[in-house]
């Protein structure tokens, strides 16, 4: 068996102020928001080890995923916020459902061996694309769960959203 991920979620979804975050991440305007917030994210989350996150208060599950440019071979670091399963972490290229994949995306079919810092510890990972539609929309759900925003992300796009299963290497 595969070692399990650390975990590191703090905040609620379900306090006032998650409730709201997760109404307001689900809007257009709520959407360039929290874009324009992924710098600042992303340095907090470099600082902290991936302990703290920006969104960490209202209670979602934010890592950073360091993948290879398939073009220029540079690393590139993402924010991301994940589901956990064990021994394996599960991401979405949403793009807040705008019409294209998110670079990140495109660079794990490229090259599946990436990083994450999560929980203090930075991890070597290797990514599968998950294909199967029922397995698929069973993590979709699950991303649901954590925040309803990803409903109106898959809804505001006509392509078919990217999952990515990463597991320690």
């Amino acid at each position: 068996m595969t070692e399990s991920f650390p975990s590191r979620e703090w905040g609620s979804r379900t306090s006032p102020l998650g409730r709201f975050a997760n109404w307001f991440a689900a809007t257009d305007g709520g959407s360039r928001a929290i874009r324009a917030l992924i710098p600042l994210d992303r340095s907090l989350l470099e600082r902290t080890r991936g302990r703290f996150t920006v969104l960490g208060p209202i209670g979602v599950p934010i890592m950073l995923l360091t993948t290879t440019g398939r073009k220029s071979g540079v690393a590139r670091t993402s924010p991301l916020l994940y589901v956990h399963g064990g021994d394996v972490l599960y991401v979405i290229g949403s793009n807040f459902g705008q019409a294209h994949h998110p670079a990140w995306t495109v660079n794990l079919r490229a090259d599946p061996k990436a990083t994450v810092v999560l929980a203090g510890e930075t991890l070597p990972v290797e990514a599968t694309e998950i294909t199967d539609a029922d397995h698929k929309d069973e993590i979709f759900r699950q991303f649901a769960e954590v925040t309803d925003a990803y409903t109106a992300y898959k809804d505001r796009t006509s392509r078919d959203l990217r999952i990515f299963a990463l597991r320690r290497s």
